[in-house]
């Protein structure tokens, strides 16, 4: 316990190249605080972006030298000239003093047991013995499972979790993917998971959804309005491109209006094309929002790639939607948009279909059909759940105040942002 008698939790979250990791873990941050207002919370991220999701008071940043995956075990610095070895060891021990100096209850691991190319390993060998509880967060799928099971052997992940990790937080649902199962966890570590449920925003919003509707729909307020998202963007374009050429043969049989979220990551030159390509089009064309659930809120229909955040909030507005998973290079979008679609959470359209047609077709259908029939309810409570397991050890500790907000009992264990006015609007139609 710190000195003055409150919290720590520190998170470690590799995110070079997108914004999933960095959001959930801004959301269990906020959770945590929400339930322990005078505890603090240190982030140590590489996200490019910083600090890009807002977050509450007792949380803050600290930003690591960016790297990027390029392939399997194959890293590179992002904007330094620095070679790969020396960023590694400035990262590693940035992250060690930062650890040790924070003196952390909890340590919250994001994703990666042993972080980017072992970076973490100094830091999980020097809390051994004392007294941080030391958790792993997991998204449910990861990729392949023979791809995981291959790397996280290879990598000594494993291992890595049986030593020095208290327990794992699955933000998903054991019936839908059951990780012990498919990645073939060791009998040795499966009594730590917990399944959480989906992790996703609240689905309160800062901006009205009748002014969003009012904004984009002046021109025809009896249209459709169409919202795609593709989270960061990085490869987006594709579906952006494609949901463009499909544009006319919509219009020719349903009136719609269509906004395109092509997130901070899309390359400059890709969202120019977009902006020139939306010309004389009922399309608009957004850099970033912060507020994405306004967006998600007030689309009549939403299509999306299917990355995990995403995934989430449109499930937790039980929005019409349909999923354009990326084709690769891993299988992890692909693998959530057919169990969602199995279930009847979404609709789902297979990258090796992609084209105008099919596209234009695909949210027609989702239009005309609405909402789609659900054979059971998703768990999106992961949130509270994994904010009263990280809570868990703590809760009746001396000197600690009691949660200013209820936390929910986990689920099935088995042992943001800007105003409208802020927004960075492209183009209009």
């Amino acid at each position: 316990m710190s000195a003055s008698g409150q919290p720590r939790m520190l998170i470690y979250s590799q995110d070079g190249l997108g914004l999933g990791h960095l959001r959930r873990t801004t959301l269990l941050a906020g959770e945590f605080l929400a339930a322990r207002p005078h505890a603090s919370v240190l982030t140590i991220s590489d996200s490019p972006l910083g600090q890009f999701f807002s977050s509450r008071v007792g949380h803050d940043y600290l930003k690591l030298p960016s790297i990027r995956k390029v392939g399997p075990g194959d890293w590179r610095p992002v904007s330094l000239s620095m070679g790969f070895s020396d960023v590694l060891r400035l990262r590693r021990e940035i992250i060690r003093s930062s650890a040790l100096s924070f003196d952390p209850d909890v340590l919250l691991v994001d994703h990666m047991p042993h972080g980017a190319m072992g970076e973490l390993v100094p830091t999980l060998e020097a809390l051994e013995g004392t007294r941080t509880k030391v958790v792993l967060g997991l998204r449910d799928i990861l990729d392949a499972p023979a791809t995981v099971r291959q790397r996280w052997h290879l990598e000594g992940a494993f291992e890595a979790v049986e030593r020095h990790f208290d327990e794992v937080l699955v933000y998903g649902s054991r019936d839908v993917f059951d990780v012990s199962a498919e990645y073939h966890w060791p009998a040795a570590v499966r009594a730590r998971l917990r399944y959480c449920g989906y992790v996703c925003s609240p689905t309160t919003t800062k901006t009205s959804v009748a002014k969003l509707r009012k904004r984009y729909l002046r021109s025809d307020p009896g249209a459709d309005l169409v919202v795609a998202m593709a989270g960061g963007g990085a490869d987006g374009e594709a579906l952006f491109s494609t949901l463009l050429s499909a544009v006319p043969g919509m219009e020719r049989q349903r009136r719609c209006v269509v906004v395109i979220v092509t997130g901070p990551f899309l390359p400059r030159a890709e969202q120019r094309d977009l902006v020139r390509r939306a010309k004389g089009l009922p399309v608009h064309v957004v850099a970033a929002v912060q507020d994405s659930m306004t967006y998600l809120k007030a689309a009549d229909f939403v299509v999306a790639m299917a990355g995990y955040n995403t995934t989430a909030e449109i499930l937790s507005l039980g929005k019409p939607a349909l999923l354009v998973p990326r084709s690769g290079p891993s299988a992890e979008q692909q693998m959530r948009a057919r169990l969602f679609a199995d279930r009847g959470w979404v609709g789902c359209l297979s990258p090796d279909s992609l084209s105008p047609r099919s596209l234009a077709d695909a949210v027609l259908a989702g239009l005309d059909a609405g909402e789609l029939r659900r054979t059971a309810a998703p768990d999106l409570d992961g949130r509270h759940a994994a904010a009263r397991q990280l809570l868990t050890g703590l809760r009746d500790a001396p000197g600690y105040p009691p949660p200013d907000v209820a936390l929910l009992p986990v689920p099935g264990t088995p042992s943001s942002g800007a105003e409208l006015e802020t927004e960075q609007l492209l183009s209009g139609g």
